[in-house]
């Protein structure tokens, strides 16, 4: 892959000075159409072999175009915030909104390139990692952003030359640190690992770009040229191209998941009350467990209308230390979620260790109100169950307890809530049109809650349905549930080896 990017590529000075303003021209109308149209953003990883000329690449990218609508984000070792967290969060809180162009210099491929060079990762957990970038790129396109992919390229013999070349200049001399020269000393295994991760992660619709670095104004012209494509495709009123799977088929029987719960059991209230003390006494010691420091939780809360959830997480946060959890009610979008791909704002809230982060609705709105109500076309929310396993599956190995309840309640039992909502004063901004509207839709919400389960209900992020008819009944069973998991999870982090 790196043979072509060796040959040596030139432009002389004389056809730089007549090609440059007219490419710096293009660049900031192109950008400027982007910003204009706001369908999509544009995405640029700049990522090879040190002295290959990323950073003035980077300078001048930001020097042709319009500075302020570009973002522009280095990323070194992770620091402790980061590491709290799964590895792609931090991406993902640098994305680029609809319009806007991203520059990311050392992307996501940095590590996973750099761990495996230097033995810290066996061969599988870099394939492994590789696999995550493709799904996450995947995501990105599918979402409307263009990636441009720029891999700058020297040979080694190149390499060291630019090194002693900077060494011997007083003004660039600082740029070479002992750290290059460490490096270099594996540029073999460096080149190696890199073109086996570019030929597994160079795809149709994020392919790698590899751009030759000995001569500035080669690699400068070879660049910019790339960039005014992606952003006159991003500019451009093509769609993004969707991907989809296969729609469940009606339950021939006619019997649906929700359909066929036992919806009446029940708690007196004298045992109520003993069990809310048991459970939110057992909840409190264990987000105080000094285990719980290595660990977070993500409460997904989900459900029809009046099934509960609010007055549950009120029974649940009640045992906790209010410094340490956040409850996220999650709603339409706003313009800023609307101009990023569909699990940005999620990912926003995404707790560090020892903290607790409770979603009332959730991301889980894409295969659910979404679909139902058509707000968005099928392709996306197909793809949506995908995306959503691989989310979750990210906060798991970053050392999340993922717990997702679906609070179930019958037709009859929501009408009459809905009735004494509306019959009492201080109850009654609960209940709106939207929430009779959706009523008339049950069938189809019925059906696309069997389809999520049926297809997110995984084993390290399981759903856990309760019958929520009786009030009293599923805060217990909430909270008993909520504590199984965390306490499994201590325990799997004391023995590892056991199950």
């Amino acid at each position: 892959m790196f043979e072509s990017a060796e040959i040596g590529h030139q432009v002389a000075k004389k056809e730089y000075k007549a090609r440059e303003p007219k490419l710096r021209s293009d660049l900031l109308d192109a950008q400027y159409a982007l910003l204009a149209k706001a369908k999509r953003p544009v995405v640029v990883l700049v990522n090879g072999v040190d002295g290959a000329g990323k950073g003035e690449t980077v300078n001048l990218f930001n020097e042709w175009m319009d500075p302020r609508h570009v973002r522009t984000e280095a990323f070194g070792p992770m620091n402790d915030i980061e590491r709290e967290r799964p590895e792609m969060w931090r991406f993902w809180q640098v994305l680029p909104p609809k319009g806007r162009v991203g520059i990311l210099f050392g992307s996501w491929y940095t590590d996973p390139i750099l761990s495996h060079v230097m033995g810290h990762e066996k061969k599988a957990r870099f394939a492994q990692r590789l696999e995550g970038i493709r799904h996450f790129e995947r995501m990105l396109v599918a979402e409307g952003a263009v990636l441009v992919k720029l891999w700058f390229h020297l040979s080694k013999a190149a390499a060291k030359e630019r090194f002693r070349a900077l060494e011997r200049d007083l003004k660039n001399a600082w740029r070479v640190t002992k750290d290059d020269w460490e490096r270099f000393q594996h540029y073999d295994e460096f080149v190696a690992v890199s073109e086996e991760a570019l030929r597994k992660t160079s795809t149709g619709d994020a392919p790698w770009v590899v751009v030759e670095g000995s001569d500035p104004a080669y690699r400068s012209l070879t660049a910019g040229q790339h960039l005014l494509e992606a952003l006159r495709s991003a500019a451009g009123d093509t769609p993004p191209p969707s991907t989809g799977v296969a729609v469940a088929a009606d339950a021939v029987d006619g019997r649906t998941l929700l359909g066929a719960f036992d919806y009446t059991r029940a708690l007196s209230r004298k045992k109520y009350e003993e069990q809310l003390e048991t459970q939110q006494a057992r909840l409190a010691k264990l987000s105080r467990d000094p285990r719980f420091a290595a660990r977070s939780v993500v409460l997904v809360f989900e459900g029809m209308d009046a099934a509960g959830k609010g007055s549950t997480i009120r029974r649940l946060t009640q045992a906790l230390d209010a410094r340490h959890y956040r409850v996220v009610p999650i709603a339409a979008p706003t313009d800023e979620e609307r101009a990023q791909p569909y699990l940005w704002r999620f990912w926003r809230h995404v707790p560090r260790h020892g903290h607790v982060t409770v979603f009332d609705r959730s991301w889980y709105g894409r295969v659910l109100v979404e679909r139902v109500e058509k707000f968005c076309p099928d392709g996306d929310w197909m793809r949506a169950y995908d995306e959503i396993n691989g989310f979750e599956d990210q906060l798991v190995q970053a050392g999340a307890v993922v717990v997702k309840f679906w609070m179930a309640i019958t037709p009859a039992e929501q009408l009459r809530r809905f009735d004494e909502r509306k019959a009492t004063p201080h109850k009654q901004f609960k209940i709106t049109d939207e929430d009779w509207r959706n009523r008339k839709k049950w069938p189809l919400y019925e059906r696309a809650v069997g389809d999520m389960v049926d297809r997110t209900s995984t084993e390290v992020a399981p759903w856990h349905v309760v019958a929520s008819d009786d009030k009293l009944f599923a805060r217990i069973e909430v909270l008993r549930t909520l504590c199984d998991r965390i306490e499994e999870a201590l325990r799997r982090q004391a023995h590892p080896g056991r199950r």
